[in-house]
C-alpha cells in the first residue's frame, strides 16, 4: 500500500508512484497507520454568555473531550437563540472559507484544475554557440512527443510552436492564436559537458508563472534529464495518471546518450527539408543505430527520411521507399506502441505498395495510440481518405490535422487541396488563399492555388500563382500546369513548350511520369498518356493513388485502359 503526503490518500496499486488527486510523490504505507501521524479532532467550544462580546465560533484542534455546560429550564430560550446565532456564524465562516480556498485552488498557484491545453514553445539556445542548436529543438520536440501522448492534454505540435521560433510574444498572445491555457518556456545552456534548462510554466490568462525550475545536469543525463522533465511538467499540468501511463511517460529509447545525440542530431536536418540535409538525416539516424541496434525512435526516423527522398532528394521510389518500409517494420517490431512507426508503415504500404487495408488498419492504429499526433491525421485525410474518394472524410481529417496544427502550412494548404480535389474549389481557393496570409513565400501554396484557378477556369490566375511559385522553387509541377493552362487556352505551341521543359527536367532528376500523363491528357494525346501512366505503374510512382480522383484525368475514365489500370492498383472504379 501507498499514501500520499498531501491529501492522505491511500493507493492499493503499487505501480502507482504519484498521487492521482495533487500529483505528490506517494510514500510506502496506509495514510491511516496509527500514531501521533492521525490528525487531531476539531472541537467546538461554547460561546460567551449574553451581554458578552459578539458570537465567535473557534475551531481548534485538541486531544480533550468537548465539555457541553449545563442548561437550566429558565435559559432555554436564550440558550436556543444564542445556538442558532452559533450555528449561523459557524455557517457563514466555513462558507466564506471555503469560497476563498476554492477562489485559490481555482485561479492561484495551487490551482488543482487540471490544464487540458499547452504549446511547448521552442526552447532558446543561450549557449552562444549555433552548433548546439539541435540540441535545444531536439528537446522541444522530444517534450512535445512525451506530453501529447498523455490522456486529455492537447497539444500543439511541432510546426506550429516553431513558427514562433526566433519571436518574442507574450503568453497572453500566444494563448489567445493558439487557444491554449498554459505555455511552457525554457531556455538551453551548452558548456563543455554541462548542461543548464531552465523551465517555466505559464497561464496564458493571467500571465502567472504556475511553476518554474532549473535543471543542472552533465550532458551523459540528456536522456534521463528529458524523463524527469515531462514527469514534472505532467505533475504540474494536474493530470491524472495510471500505472502504465506514468510508465510510458518515462519510458527512454535507448540509455546511450551519444546514440541519443545523434538522434536529434538526424531529426534536426530531416526538419529542414532539403536534398542535402535529408542524406544528411539519414547518416545520423545510422549512426544512432549502430550505437543501439535496439532504438527504435532512431528507426522511426530512417523510415520518415527515406519516405521524404523521391520528394525532395529526386531518387526513384523503388530505391528508397522499400527502405522506408523495412525500418519502420523493425521499429515496430522492437515498439509495437509507437505511433510515428505505425503511421510511416501506412504510408509506404499506401503510396509504393499500394495495400489500402492494411494501411487503413496501420493508421486506425497510429491515431488510437497517440490521438494528439497531427502527422497521422494529415497522411490518412491526405493520402487514404482522398485517394479513394473520400473526400468528406478526408476534409474532416485534415480539419483535425489542422485544429492539432494550426501554424503548419503544409497541413493547411493539404486541407485546401482535399477541398480542390472533392471539386469544393471556392472553399480550396479560401484556405490556400488563409495559408498564403501565413507565408507568402511558401510556394507549394501558390502552386496549388494554381491548380484551383485552373479547374475553375481562370487561367489568368492560375498562371499568375504558378509565376510567383517558380521564382520560388523549381518543381516539375509547374511546368506540367503551365503546359494545361495552355491547352485549355487553345495555345498548343506554348504548351508542347513547357511539355519539352519537362522532359529536360527529367534528364537532371526523378520527374513523375504521372506528371507527363496530365500534360499528353491536356493536349489530347491519349495513348501517350497511358504509355506514362504504364510508366508510372512500372516504377511504383506514388503518385498513381490519385488516379481514380485526379481531376485533371477526367477525361481518361471513359477509356476501358482506365479501369484495367485502376484494376491493377487496387483501386475502387
Amino acid at each position: 500500500m501507498k499514501r500520499c503526503p498531501e491529501c492522505r490518500r491511500d493507493y492499493y496499486d503499487d505501480t502507482l508512484l504519484y498521487c492521482l488527486d495533487d500529483g505528490n510523490a506517494l510514500l510506502e504505507g496506509p495514510a491511516t497507520a496509527s500514531g501521533g501521524d492521525e490528525p487531531a479532532t476539531a472541537i467546538l467550544h461554547s460561546t460567551a454568555a449574553p451581554g458578552d462580546a459578539p458570537t465567535r465560533a473557534q475551531i481548534l484542534d485538541t486531544n480533550e473531550t468537548a465539555i457541553l455546560p449545563s442548561i437550566t429550564n429558565n435559559s432555554v430560550s436564550q440558550a436556543a437563540s444564542r445556538k442558532n446565532s452559533v450555528i449561523a456564524g459557524v455557517l457563514g465562516i466555513l462558507i466564506v472559507t471555503a469560497l476563498g480556498v476554492g477562489s485559490y485552488l481555482y485561479y492561484g498557484r495551487g490551482s488543482s484544475k487540471q490544464i487540458e491545453s499547452i504549446a511547448v514553445m521552442p526552447f532558446v539556445n543561450d549557449s552562444g554557440n549555433a552548433d548546439v542548436e539541435y540540441l535545444s529543438d531536439g528537446m522541444t520536440e522530444t517534450l512535445i512527443t512525451s506530453l501529447s501522448q498523455l490522456p486529455n492534454l492537447s497539444v500543439k505540435a511541432r510546426s506550429t510552436v516553431f513558427y514562433y521560433k526566433g519571436k518574442d510574444p507574450s503568453p497572453k498572445k500566444i494563448g489567445e492564436e493558439l487557444n491554449v491555457q498554459a505555455v511552457l518556456l525554457g531556455r538551453v545552456v551548452h558548456r563543455g559537458s554541462d548542461l543548464k534548462l531552465s523551465l517555466e510554466l505559464v497561464n496564458t490568462q493571467t500571465q502567472d508563472v504556475i511553476w518554474s525550475e532549473q535543471y543542472d545536469r552533465r550532458e551523459s543525463d540528456l536522456v534521463s534529464l528529458q524523463a524527469e522533465i515531462a514527469r514534472d511538467v505532467s505533475s504540474k499540468l494536474k493530470i491524472r495518471l495510471s500505472g502504465a501511463e506514468q510508465q510510458k511517460l518515462a519510458k527512454t529509447y535507448t540509455q546511450d546518450p551519444t546514440a541519443y545525440t545523434n538522434y536529434l542530431l538526424g531529426r534536426f536536418y530531416w526538419n529542414k527539408r532539403t536534398g542535402n540535409d535529408l542524406r544528411k538525416s539519414v547518416e545520423y539516424f545510422q549512426k544512432a543505430i549502430a550505437l543501439d541496434p535496439n532504438f527504435a525512435l532512431a528507426y522511426v526516423g530512417l523510415a520518415d527520411s527515406y519516405v521524404l527522398f523521391p520528394s525532395f532528394e529526386g531518387s526513384q521510389p523503388g530505391e528508397t521507399l522499400p527502405k522506408a518500409e523495412t525500418a519502420a517494420k523493425k521499429a515496430l517490431e522492437l515498439d509495437e506502441s509507437l505511433a510515428e512507426a505505425h503511421t510511416a508503415l501506412s504510408f509506404v504500404l499506401f503510396i509504393f505498395d499500394w495495400k489500402f487495408d492494411e494501411s487503413e488498419k496501420e493508421i486506425n492504429r497510429a491515431i488510437a495510440l497517440n490521438p494528439n499526433y497531427s502527422t497521422a491525421y494529415h497522411r490518412y485525410g491526405n493520402a487514404n481518405l482522398l485517394a479513394l474518394g473520400r473526400f468528406d472524410e478526408s476534409v474532416a481529417a485534415m480539419k483535425k490535422a489542422n485544429e492539432l496544427d494550426p501554424l503548419s502550412l503544409i497541413i493547411s494548404a493539404d486541407l485546401a487541396t482535399s477541398y480542390c480535389y472533392g471539386l469544393r474549389l471556392d472553399e480550396a481557393i479560401a484556405q490556400y488563399s488563409k495559408t498564403l496570409e501565413m507565408d507568402n513565400t511558401f510556394y507549394y501554396a501558390h502552386l496549388y492555388l494554381g491548380r484551383a484557378y485552373l479547374l475553375k477556369g481562370d487561367h489568368q490566375k492560375a498562371l499568375d500563382e504558378l509565376e510567383k511559385a517558380s521564382g520560388l522553387e523549381s518543381d516539375p509541377r509547374i511546368p506540367m500546369l503551365r503546359s494545361r493552362i495552355f491547352s485549355k487556352m487553345g495555345r498548343r505551341p506554348e504548351a508542347l513548350r513547357m511539355l519539352d521543359e519537362l522532359k529536360q527536367m527529367q534528364r537532371d532528376r526523378y520527374v513523375s511520369d504521372f506528371h507527363f500523363a496530365i500534360v499528353y491528357t491536356g493536349l489530347g494525346e491519349t495513348d501517350l498518356a497511358f504509355a506514362s501512366l504504364e510508366n508510372a505503374f512500372k516504377a511504383h510512382d506514388a503518385n498513381l493513388v490519385y488516379l481514380k480522383v485526379d481531376p485533371l484525368l477526367a477525361d481518361l475514365r471513359g477509356d476501358p485502359r482506365f479501369a484495367g489500370m485502376l484494376k491493377r492498383l487496387n483501386l475502387p472504379e
